[in-house]
């Protein structure tokens, strides 16, 4: 029996490591995927003021920062029993929808691309693979160009978004209240010229480069499916109660409320000591490294028990804008079509807006308990609040990368991530990039999920590493 570790996984964010082990025929018959970072976030919040927990929590991500103050706006504003107006929300969407456009590209070509195209022999593209590089030379070159054209996108997103949220990363006009920054026609202007062009190379480029993957990978609809339940909290609040995603899960291939009641999460194989299967409202963060049976510093989130998968995919099937299954290029298919669907909202949004209108009340806090669900790029995001006397008590993040890359659960049931490696085919153990072709879909964003970096330890000699320098198999 073979087995492989990939440590650390690269071209994500934060610190992952794989490891599978292979029958005779080269196929993964068991997976686990560990997060290798922990942080602390929720017990640094302990005591703050709970509008701080709007600036501190941004910090979780540098990627997806919008989603984290969003989150931790409206579970202030539930609250308090605020509601933003018409502007504010607005506001809010163009930020968020903004920053989902950069997060999209930058998975694309910048994250997951590599694994298909071995690009030139210079930094950052080597060490590359050589393994199944099916695209012809003018192909893989067109993509190369397109990966250095969509830096200069993702920049114009971020100076799109900044507009609005004052800076990226970590912005600083949403607060609890609505949106501090008025805006003027002149900016409205400018942030539609930036949008215009964004739609361009969404439309023109990065479409037809995720339908030329699809077609020559092809086969790739067949394999990393998952649990193939999906869950989706609702994202991008308008005016009058409705969202761009609504709230839903497909759960055995049949569509199903979301309670958050019913959201658990169980530490038998994480390195915790607090109580497993807690609920995020009473949920605790309470580390233990080194617990017997732990092998992850993620919790295994769970609905009712069941094991979901998060993302742009869950979105988008959700919803109903996406007709296709559960795999590998469904997930790459599902988050161009989303990033198509986000940047046409967004130009209705932008008509929306009024240059001047205030889009901020003030609001103070005391004591109280409230929930901020949205959508991050990576999926379904919910921060819980608890304060006394204007300091926090309680906080407690369950982000997209806790559904989708946890370990196993007290059951002994693997995540959504570690099923959709199992059954994986490996063709060459020494360059498994099938394994990383799966993690990479769903993007993992392991700064966010995990709430000190651990010791590095050598790799036991029963591993099959995948190189010498392991990391060339990020």
């Amino acid at each position: 029996m073979t087995k492989i570790t990939i440590d650390p996984v690269t071209r994500i964010e934060g610190h992952l490591k794989i490891g599978v082990e292979l029958d005779g025929s080269n196929t993964v018959i068991s997976a686990n995927v560990t997060g290798k970072l922990y942080r602390g976030f929720e017990n640094i919040l302990t005591n703050r003021h709970p509008f701080d927990a709007v600036y501190i929590t941004q910090r979780i991500c540098g990627v997806c920062p919008v989603s984290h103050s969003i989150a931790s706006a409206k579970a202030n504003e539930q609250a308090i029993g605020f509601t933003p107006n018409d502007q504010a929300l607005l506001l809010r969407a163009l930020i968020q929808g903004g920053n989902y456009l950069q997060d999209h590209l930058l998975h694309f070509y910048h994250l997951n691309l590599m694994d298909y195209v071995a690009g030139p022999s210079l930094p950052p593209f080597t060490p590359a693979t050589s393994a199944d590089q099916r695209f012809t030379s003018s192909q893989a070159s067109q993509l190369v160009n397109n990966y250095l054209t969509a830096l200069r996108m993702r920049c114009q997103a971020q100076e799109m978004v900044a507009i609005v949220a004052g800076k990226v990363p970590h912005v600083s006009s949403v607060l609890p209240g609505g949106v501090t920054h008025s805006i003027t026609a002149a900016q409205i202007g400018d942030f539609r010229a930036y949008l215009t062009i964004l739609q361009r190379f969404i439309n023109d480029t990065y479409l037809p480069d995720a339908q030329l993957l699809a077609s020559v990978y092809s086969d790739h609809y067949g394999f990393g499916k998952g649990p193939g339940n999906l869950i989706c909290y609702g994202g991008f609040d308008q005016p009058g109660g409705s969202t761009l995603f609504k709230r839903g899960r497909i759960y055995d291939g049949a569509s199903a409320s979301v309670d958050i009641a019913q959201i658990g999460e169980d530490v038998g194989h994480s390195y915790y000591s607090s109580p497993s299967g807690l609920n995020p409202a009473g949920g605790q963060t309470t580390p233990s490294y080194g617990k017997s049976g732990a092998y992850s510093w993620l919790k295994a989130s769970r609905y009712a028990g069941g094991v979901h998968e998060a993302g742009p995919l869950a979105r988008m099937k959700v919803s109903g804008y996406y007709t296709g299954g559960v795999s590998v290029m469904d997930r790459i298919m599902a988050r161009a079509l989303e990033t198509q669907k986000i940047a046409n909202a967004m130009t209705t949004w932008l008509s929306q807006v009024v240059a001047g209108s205030d889009a901020y009340t003030r609001v103070a806090c005391s004591s109280g308990t409230g929930v901020g669900l949205t959508e991050a790029p990576r999926g379904a995001l919910g921060h819980w609040l608890q304060y006394s006397d204007a300091k926090i008590t309680r906080y407690q993040v369950v982000t997209p990368t806790c559904w989708n890359a946890s370990p196993k659960d007290d059951a002994g049931v693997a995540g959504a991530m570690e099923q959709a490696l199992v059954g994986a085919h490996v063709a060459n153990p020494d360059q498994p990039v099938e394994l990383l072709r799966i993690v990479h879909s769903f993007d993992p964003c392991t700064g966010c999920s995990v709430h000190v970096i651990t010791p590095e330890k050598g790799i036991s000699s029963e591993f099959v590493v995948a190189h010498p320098a392991s990391a060339r198999w990020g």
